[in-house]
C-alpha cells in the first residue's frame, strides 16, 4: 500500500534531494541510485508516491552546494583534471561523433565521478574494434531502460589514465531526439563547446 504523507511536499523533496547529493559526492552513486536511497535514509522502508522525488535538477543544486560548502579546497582541481582528460578522450573518439555529458559537463564532479561520454555511430561493434587496436580492455553492457522496448543501446566502461571512463552509443538520428530519450545525460557538449567552458565559457 502506498502511504501519502502530510509532511510539506517541497520540504520533503529538498530534504531527499541533499541526502541524495551527499551520496553522489561522498560514494558516486548514480542519480536514481542516490534518491531512492535517500528515500529510505530519511523514510525508512515506507513506499511513496513519485511526486515526494526530486528531479534530478533539484539534486543536481544541492550537490552544487554541497561542493561549495564541503569540497570547496579539492573539487575544483578535481573537476579541471577530469575536463582536461575529457578533452583528450573526446579527440580519440571523434570518428564516432562525441559529446561530453554527465558531471564533468555540468561541473559536479567529484572524487568518485567518471567521465561520460555519448558517441553516435551506425555500429557499436566500431567502437570495440577501435577500442581493440587501441589495447584498451572494455566491459560491455546496455542501458536497462530501453530492453522494454527492444531496443539495444549499448554502454561500454574502461578505465582510461586511471579515470573511469562511461560511453554509451547511440544511432546518429538519436541526435534529433528529445532531451527526454537521454534522461538523466540530455545535456551534451562536443569538443569545441568542451574547450570554451574549460577557458570559463557557460556549460549551458
Amino acid at each position: 500500500m502506498t502511504t501519502r504523507f502530510s509532511t510539506d511536499t517541497a520540504t520533503l523533496q529538498q530534504q531527499i534531494a541533499a541526502a541524495a547529493a551527499r551520496l553522489i559526492a561522498e560514494e558516486g552513486a548514480s542519480y536514481e541510485t542516490a534518491k531512492r536511497n535517500a528515500v529510505r535514509m530519511i523514510l525508512g522502508n515506507t513506499r511513496v508516491n513519485s511526486e515526494i522525488l526530486p528531479n534530478n535538477e533539484a539534486v543536481e543544486n544541492e550537490l552544487r552546494r554541497y561542493n561549495r560548502l564541503f569540497l570547496s579546497k579539492k573539487q575544483p582541481a578535481r573537476l579541471q583534471h577530469l575536463r582536461l582528460a575529457a578533452v583528450q578522450l573526446l579527440k580519440k573518439f571523434q570518428p564516432f561523433c562525441p559529446y561530453i555529458t554527465g558531471a564533468v559537463l555540468n561541473g559536479t564532479a567529484g572524487e568518485h565521478s567518471g567521465i561520460h561520454i555519448q558517441l553516435f555511430t551506425d555500429n557499436a561493434k566500431d567502437v570495440e574494434l577501435f577500442l581493440l587496436n587501441e589495447g584498451i580492455p572494455f566491459e560491455v553492457g546496455e542501458l536497462a531502460k530501453f530492453r522494454k522496448n527492444n531496443r539495444i543501446i549499448e554502454t561500454i566502461e574502461f578505465i582510461w589514465r586511471n579515470e573511469t571512463v562511461h560511453l554509451i552509443v547511440y544511432e546518429p538520428n538519436d541526435l534529433r531526439r528529445p532531451d527526454r530519450f537521454f534522461g538523466e545525460y540530455a545535456k551534451r557538449a562536443d569538443l569545441a563547446h568542451l574547450i570554451d567552458i574549460i577557458n570559463g565559457g557557460n556549460p549551458d
